[in-house]
Order: C-alpha cells, then structure tokens, then sequence
C-alpha cells in the first residue's frame, strides 16, 4: 500500500455521499506497500480504509471486492467491503476504482512466535475452505504466466548466476505445471499475499487473538499449497538467511492441516511450491525495485532477499508436510 493518488478532506467527503457511513471525521495516508492507494477513513459510524486502485481495472476488481464480502459473511476475519446508496460496492475517485472497507483491529506482529503461526495457519485454511464455494473465477494474476512477461524485463539487471537461476527456474515451474501432480493440486480463490505485514493480532504477544487478514488484492484462483508455501516463506524464517525456524513452520503447518489435511500430491510437490513461492516475489521485487512506478510515497523492498529465500530452497531439502 502506498499514496500514489491523493485525496483531499472534500474529496472524501463527497464520496461519503454515496454511502450511509456517516460524516468524515479524518483521513490519513498509508505509506507501507507499493500497490494501491489507501487511506484511514475515520467517519463518525466507524472507522475504514479507503482503496484507489492504481493497477487492477473496473472488470478485474469484482473478484477482490466479492471475495472479500463472500469470506466476511462467512465468518472469516476479513476487511467487509461496504455497499453504497446502490448495493454496489466498486465507485471512481479521480477517475480510477475504489471501495470503503472496514478497518480491523489489531497490529501486524514483524517477530511472530509459534502462536502466531498457529493462528495464521489455522485462519487460512479457514479461509481456503470458506471459499471453495465462491462462483467467482479469477487467475492468480502475478502467477507463472506474469513471471514469464516479466522476466525478460527484469534480466539486464541481473549477474550471469543470477540470470542462471532465474532461467532454470522458470523451466522448473513451467514444466511442472504440465505434470499429473500440479493437477491433482487442490485450487480455489488463494489470497496469494499472505505476508506477516497483511495480517493483523490483538491479545498480547504471550496470547495472541487474530484480528484478520488485510490486502486481498493480489489475490486469485491457484493451488492452496502456493498460499501456504508464499505464507511460510515469510512467517517461518530467519529474516538473514531464509531458513526456516522449525517450530514455528510446525506450528503453522500443524494448525493449517489440522482443518484441512494436506493430501498426498501436496506431499509431494511441496518443495516446488516452495520454490515457486520464493520465485515468484523475487521477480516482483526485482521488477518493483529496478522498474518502479512514481508514487509520493514508495518503499521497493531488497530483491536480494527473495533471491536468498529461492537459492536456499533449490540448494536445502524442505522439510515434510505433516
């Protein structure tokens, strides 16, 4: 999230005309992320973050809006999307998309324990499930075929090893998305995302209570083991050098399996999905750190990082799925 678009007090107060949320009370720019727009939107009903979408259009933007309202309704811990005068949920601001969500309480946690991992773990499977039934079908929009286009982007800014690598890794994940056991893979909406900075704690951190999931908006239809590979390639590390702290992988996988059990072709393609994971956000952060978009207020994350996470996984077994 960034403040690519700004909004002034007017501006907000004419597009809380169009809802019955009350009257603006303040407003405040997000500056963490790269993606969209988003600001705190206090009104005198409640308090809610306001999305500009500066990259997914009006014919994309159903699927992340109603996915949302699909998991909210259901009882999964996630931003509600609220409907204006119309029952619609998508409006313009300066002649691009954006949606009033709820604000949800709680505070990311940069250093989870165990416990956190669980409640993460357990949340997304939670979520998997609740939405296997959602009639909406989108690609994960930043899956292998963008990894494709955007390699050749990305290349001149690369060493030969480096080149290397993301060359034998792409081969990798092309070739297995041909095979029988990419098939087999259990699929459906995927928030694709699910960093520690994109969910939210209350509770101590001794006794942590989950707040909810944040930021669906790269989220799309993949295979539920890539969400989980993407989450642990993060929750479950040593920041330094990407390897995974072993009780906190356990009390994620544990807690996620234990809602909803790993099948054995998820055993089996784990350590690609690992790997896919890790490819994945290391182009998007080479794209995003070499190639980036003007914004007021940016912060590209180090690519090296990601890079690191993926060298780590090609070269170290991966541990088993429970």
């Amino acid at each position: 999230m960034a403040v690519f678009t700004p909004v002034s007090n007017d501006d907000a107060r004419e597009l809380l005309q169009r809802y019955e949320l009350g009257e603006l009370v303040s407003l405040r720019g997000i500056t963490a992320g790269i993606e969209n727009t988003n600001y705190f939107l206090n009104t005198t009903r409640g308090e809610f973050v306001l999305t500009i979408f500066e990259v997914l259009t009006a014919e994309q933007l159903p699927f992340y809006i109603e996915l949302m309202a699909h998991l909210a309704e259901r009882g999964v811990p996630v931003p509600h999307p609220q409907p204006m005068h119309d029952g619609k949920r998508l409006t313009r601001m300066h002649g691009k998309p954006c949606a009033i969500v709820t604000r949800l309480s709680g505070g990311y946690e940069p250093d989870p324990g165990p416990g956190h991992c669980a409640l993460a773990g357990a949340t997304l499977a939670r979520m998997h499930l609740a939405a296997a039934d959602f009639p909406i079908r989108q690609p994960n929009l930043r899956g292998l075929a963008w990894w494709r286009q955007t390699a050749p982007q990305v290349l001149p800014f690369l060493d030969a090893a480096q080149a290397e690598m993301l060359h034998s890794a792409l081969q990798e994940q092309t070739a297995f998305t041909a095979t029988p056991t990419y098939a087999a893979l259990p699929s459906g909406p995927a928030h694709c995302d699910l960093f520690r900075d994109n969910v939210l704690f209350d509770g101590t951190y001794e006794a942590p209570r989950m707040g909810g999931f944040i930021d669906f908006y790269f989220a799309g239809c993949d295979t539920w083991l890539f969400d989980v590979a993407v989450s642990v390639n993060d929750w479950c590390i040593e920041r330094e050098t990407g390897a995974f702290i072993e009780n906190r992988l356990l009390a994620w996988l544990d807690a996620y399996a234990a809602l909803r059990p790993f099948t054995p072709e998820e055993k089996e393609a784990w350590p690609v999905l690992l790997r896919a994971g890790a490819l994945r956000f290391w182009i998007s952060r080479l794209y995003d750190f070499f190639l980036p978009r003007p914004a007021q207020t940016l912060k590209p994350h180090d690519p090296r990082h990601f890079e690191r996470i993926l060298h780590l996984r090609r070269q170290v077994a991966a541990p088993r799925l429970p």
